[in-house]
């Protein structure tokens, strides 16, 4: 028998003065209140209750119990009332990891709408292009972008994302177009991190090796150079949306463009998901798909041009 086993019971006799209200009040029938009290007195080898036709009151030693039961069974309950009132309104320090651009632009600002909503949480925002191990490192979530490698991370989409090919007007003018991609071995190629670039290609996805006398490990560094006239670049759309709308920018390739690599706030499996990492996942996610940010931005600067949750 549990220790807690008839405690509720007990408490609810003596407060109510009789078995019969306290079988009402547990939703129980009376015969199984007697049978609890009775396993309990057993238990602690004490009679607590002294019984009459009309009423029961507790003994001397009774009384003492029923005051001290009295007190756990409350802050059981104030326990218990904690635990929802936290899932109601989260608290503690929610630790999220992000890429350094995409973080600054676009987690940063919604993530800060959503602390002031939550005043209780406190925020460590960590961002990086490194990837962090969110068990080892104690992060509660992640934002990666692009393909996701097999893990034992939960991965829930946050939108689309689309990776062009792009090159300014000027460069076009000087060096021509690309017709197919066999094409783009005759031109300067802005590498990145990685100098393979991942392309659609007769229905499938490859990685295409490129080359080119420009080479920077950060994508604004890319943007600025593919704007100047330097060479042709592969960038996701939030990068280069907004110059695509203004003319600055031109999309190349079309039909070999990425449209796979999503956005993903990832955290890891847990069998009770933290109200704060929960919350704010589903916040994410009601942001995106009110309308991506960047596109949004740039619908503004162009006067309208880009419709708001379309990729151009």
């Amino acid at each position: 028998m549990s220790r807690w086993d008839g405690l509720e019971a007990f408490v609810q006799v003596v407060r109510l003065g009789t078995l019969s209200a306290a079988a009402r009040e547990l939703q129980v029938s009376t015969s199984h209140i007697s049978r609890l009290i009775n396993r309990l007195e057993d238990r602690l080898g004490a009679q607590l209750l002294v019984r009459t036709t009309r009423n029961v009151r507790p003994t001397e030693v009774g009384q003492a119990y029923f005051e001290q039961c009295q007190q756990l069974l409350a802050g059981l309950t104030g326990a218990e009332q904690q635990v929802r009132d936290y899932q109601r309104s989260p608290s503690g320090l929610l630790r999220l990891s992000c890429g350094t651009v995409f973080g600054e632009r676009y987690i940063a600002p919604l993530v800060n709408d959503f602390i002031c909503q939550h005043p209780g949480l406190q925020l460590d925002l960590h961002l990086s292009n490194r990837m962090v191990d969110l068990v080892q490192d104690g992060y509660d979530l992640a934002i990666r972008m692009g393909l996701l490698r097999d893990s034992t991370l939960v991965a829930r989409r946050l939108c689309e994302r689309r990776e062009y090919i792009v090159a300014s007007p000027d460069y076009l003018a000087r060096h021509g177009e690309p017709k197919t991609v066999a094409d783009l071995t005759s031109h300067n190629c802005l590498i990145g991190s990685n100098e393979y670039w991942r392309i659609r290609l007769d229905g499938s996805v490859r990685e295409l090796r490129v080359r080119g006398g420009w080479r920077a490990n950060a994508g604004s560094a890319i943007l600025d150079a593919a704007l100047k006239g330097i060479g042709i670049a592969q960038l996701p759309d939030y990068y280069v949306d907004g110059h695509l709308a203004s003319g600055a920018l031109q999309r190349l390739l079309v039909t070999a463009e990425i449209d796979d690599a999503a956005v993903w706030a990832v955290y890891p499996k847990s069998r009770h998901l933290s109200p704060k990492v929960r919350l704010l996942v589903d916040y994410l996610q009601q942001r995106f798909a009110a309308g991506l940010p960047w596109q949004q931005s740039s619908d503004r600067e162009n006067g309208g041009s880009l419709r708001v949750g379309s990729h151009k």
